[in-house]
């Protein structure tokens, strides 16, 4: 067992940059567990400069002197910001209020419509399941209506929480996007000097990390926008919110699309019955999800993500479990990162005898 075990750090650990690389991968992961909640504000802040680097890249590209970049990039991001506090923000809570309000009312109209099931369908539904269903759709709204009341008392955190963000986080990313080569000579300073190994996988990340993020939030924008044209032109209620789910949905690839389908069915189901504009809606509603899969996704992505379905389920669970939704977000990059590591890990002969 020992022989095994020896020959194994060996083959993977005799060089010196994999064991540096190891440590660096394991430090970062255990500070993002350990103090992520701390410093919450800190990687909201390198997230959006990481995406809005490319931006300042191109405009140094035409000759824009780099405090110049700076500065516009920055005022586009608070104008972005502004528009969605002040415009999308109000529009989406107001939608959100009057869903739940509507909810007793839906909820007894499909009560209705669920006892006369047995009626029609006797060999299929009984009264007993129809009761079961109705108990558990009420123990669930129960739950979701004290988690309302609960949020509401304590809502006084969240605020000033949400204040602390919105004055941080711009502070943050102005300066990691003005000091960008500063914060990376002051972390490449407590690096070995030789580095070939974390340059080569660092170059290759940031390529494939930034152009996947960027593309993603690219993505969720014109999904959304586009998604919230076509609700709101066949009238569909609370077309903001759906829109902004189905936005969102893209993060998960082929759960996402799944599972929003369901609250897009059930609010045009419960608008307009088994009608032609039922129909024509998830028609519509088809042909966004098909066009951003064969369309969009192949222009945004200049390279496919070479990981197995199963392996981004599994990688979506973990990191969403871990982080929730930002780890949702970066599940994808952060198996890419795995599996990069992987190939790009040195390997030395195994011992002989």
């Amino acid at each position: 067992m020992i022989k095994v075990l020896r020959s194994w750090l060996h083959r993977y650990f005799s060089d010196e940059q994999a064991v540096v690389l190891a440590v660096l991968v394991i430090a970062g992961f255990a500070v993002v567990l350990i103090f992520g909640g701390m410093l919450a504000p800190v990687l909201t802040g390198l997230v959006l400069a990481f995406l809005m680097q490319g931006l300042v890249n191109a405009l140094e590209r035409l000759r824009m002197p780099h405090i110049a970049a700076v500065w516009l990039v920055f005022m586009l991001f608070i104008g972005a910001l502004a528009l969605c506090l002040l415009v999308l923000m109000p529009l989406l809570w107001q939608q959100l209020t009057t869903l739940f309000n509507e909810l007793p009312r839906m909820l007894g109209e499909w009560q209705a419509l669920f006892l006369l099931l047995p009626d029609r369908y006797p060999a299929l539904i009984t009264d007993q399941q129809v009761v079961q269903l109705i108990d558990t759709v009420r123990g669930e709204l129960g739950k979701f209506g004290q988690w309302a009341l609960t949020f509401s008392l304590s809502s006084l955190p969240f605020v000033i929480g949400m204040m602390v963000y919105l004055v941080l986080v711009p502070i943050l990313v102005f300066f990691f996007l003005k000091d960008r080569e500063l914060i990376g000579q002051w972390f490449r300073s407590y690096l070995p000097r030789e580095r070939s190994l974390l340059s080569q996988v660092a170059q290759e990340m940031n390529q494939q990390i930034a152009n996947y993020i960027r593309g993603k939030v690219i993505e969720i924008i014109i999904c959304g926008v586009v998604t919230y044209i076509v609700f709101a032109a066949l009238g569909l209620n609370y077309a903001a919110l759906l829109a902004m789910l189905v936005g969102l949905s893209v993060v998960v690839p082929y759960i996402g699309a799944v599972v929003v389908t369901i609250p897009v069915a059930l609010i045009a189901l419960f608008q307009w019955g088994w009608s032609d504009q039922f129909m024509y809606l998830m028609l519509a509603y088809a042909v966004i999800q098909t066009l951003d899969g064969n369309v969009l996704v192949p222009l945004l992505f200049s390279e496919a993500v070479n990981l197995h379905p199963v392996a981004i389920i599994c990688a979506a669970l973990l990191f969403g479990g871990l982080w929730g939704f930002w780890g949702i977000f970066f599940s994808i990059p952060l198996a890419t990162l795995f599996k990069a590591l992987l190939d790009a890990w040195p390997r030395s002969e195994p011992l002989s005898g």
